[in-house]
Parts: C-alpha cells; sequence; structure tokens
C-alpha cells in the first residue's frame, strides 16, 4: 500500500513537502518508515538490540531522513 501524507506525518510529525513526497516515491511500507524513523532517533539502540544495519527502502529511509544530521553522514 502507497504511504499517504497522513502516514508519513503519523511516524515523523510534520514535515516538508518535499520531504514527504520524496518518502511517498520510495515504495516504502508504513513499517519500513517506521523502522527507519526508529534507526534514524536511536541508532545505538537498535545495533545494541541485535538489529542488521538497514538495507532496501530502510536504507533509503534513513538517508532521507537524517540528511542534515551530520552523525548519519560519512
Amino acid at each position: 500500500m502507497t504511504l499517504t501524507l497522513r502516514d508519513v506525518t503519523s511516524v515523523i510529525g510534520p514535515a516538508d513537502e518535499t520531504l514527504v513526497a520524496n518518502i511517498v516515491a520510495t515504495g516504502a511500507t508504513l513499517a519500513e518508515l517506521a523502522e527507519a524513523w526508529a534507526w534514524v532517533n536511536s541508532d545505538e539502540a537498535m545495533i545494541g538490540e541485535g538489529r542488521r544495519l538497514p538495507a532496501g527502502a530502510v536504507a533509503t529511509l534513513v538517508d532521507l531522513l537524517s540528511a542534515d544530521d551530520e552523525e548519519w553522514e560519512e
């Protein structure tokens, strides 16, 4: 099912229209968006739980969501 504006804002809160459009364009699911949001906001906890590093749609979403976050930039 394609993400909607409501889906995106229910996970990440109010967001720029361009960011929302880019997120929707990934074709990701709501679950993938929620996982990406969790990675962006608590990557150490996710690693501590033994989760694999993000891949596929989740990795793409992490990149989009953390574009302004210096910690995620290499």
